[in-house]
């Protein structure tokens, strides 16, 4: 098969080419500085190729209380990226199917964090712009599949994390700032701060365990949306336990900043739908992700300096 990913310089789009390439696959992975998908004709010297998968992984978007900042800026720039590809699907690549990364932060504080749910439910506030530029993105994909019988799957995961996640320069998802805070305490004499009570709860998948279980429902012709989550969930206080013991840090050192920004306070997606179409999930175990993660912390200083 031949795969074109968008998105293809971020975190997860490196991981996956990857991963796809080792197993055979054809990539075509432009950077945004390739191809940027706010100009409606980026993409037009890739239609001399015909693809048979297409992985739309280009968003625009970062962790934090990013999402409370830029809600305009949020709308507009992922309005034009979505249209530009599914336009692009549409006119060039009608062959292809096209793969779409969902959210998590779509579904309902407090509601069954499942598939059916995904369109219907009513996001955080504080996340509701680009949650809802998700929502958007799926159901433009379904509305083209009813339309013009093209194919589309919807992979919606939980936090990513592991190697070569790009932590300078920006707001950093939980657990790298995690990572980050306690390894530059330890490390460097700094205080550690944490947003929030340390209540909140969220689950974490290792990316090369997402882009494994994707690359799993794109082989199996799987259609529709598919949540891609740990099948638990832990505090952010006992992250950071985990993460204390793993670099030898005193967690009692760690102090909270109640007033801080905290998002959702609880994310668990269910699996099920997952399971029952590709099996019983081999994940990484959390304490060995996490172990992995910081020791490539730790493998080039510039990465927590």
């Amino acid at each position: 098969m031949k795969f074109f990913i968008t998105g293809g310089s971020g975190f997860l789009g490196k991981h996956l080419a990857k991963l796809l390439r080792k197993a055979g696959y054809s990539v075509t992975a432009p950077s945004s500085k390739q191809a940027d998908l706010t100009e409606a004709a980026s993409l037009k010297s890739y239609s001399t190729e015909n693809y048979d998968v297409i992985v739309h992984l280009a968003a625009w978007t970062q962790a934090g209380d990013f999402c409370l900042k830029h809600p305009g800026d949020q709308w507009l720039i992922n309005q034009k990226i979505n249209t530009t590809v599914l336009d692009w699907w549409l006119s060039k690549q009608s062959q292809a199917k096209i793969v779409v990364i969902g959210t998590s932060c779509a579904y309902a504080p407090g509601s069954q964090l499942k598939e059916q749910n995904f369109l219907t439910d009513i996001p955080d506030p504080s996340l509701f712009t680009y949650a809802m530029t998700k929502k958007m993105l799926v159901q433009g994909v379904k509305a083209l599949s009813e339309q013009y019988g093209m194919r589309y799957l919807c992979a919606i995961p939980s936090t990513l994390y592991g190697n070569h996640y790009d932590v300078n320069g920006k707001q950093l998802h939980f657990i790298f700032d995690l990572m980050k805070k306690i390894i530059r305490g330890k490390e460097l004499g700094e205080d550690v701060i944490l947003w929030g009570t340390g209540a909140q709860k969220r689950e974490i998948v290792l990316v090369d365990d997402f882009c494994r279980l994707l690359i799993q429902l794109i082989e199996s012709n799987a259609t529709g949306l598919f949540n891609i989550g740990a099948d638990h969930n832990l505090t952010i206080k006992e992250f950071a336990q985990l993460i204390c013991e793993i670099v030898d840090y005193p967690f009692t050192e760690i102090e909270f900043d109640t007033t801080a920004y905290t998002g959702a306070l609880e994310k668990n997606l269910c699996n099920d739908r997952l399971r029952a179409e590709i099996g019983e999930l081999d994940m990484t175990p959390l304490r060995d992700g996490i172990s992995e993660t910081i020791n490539w912390f730790y493998s080039d200083m510039r990465h927590w300096r």
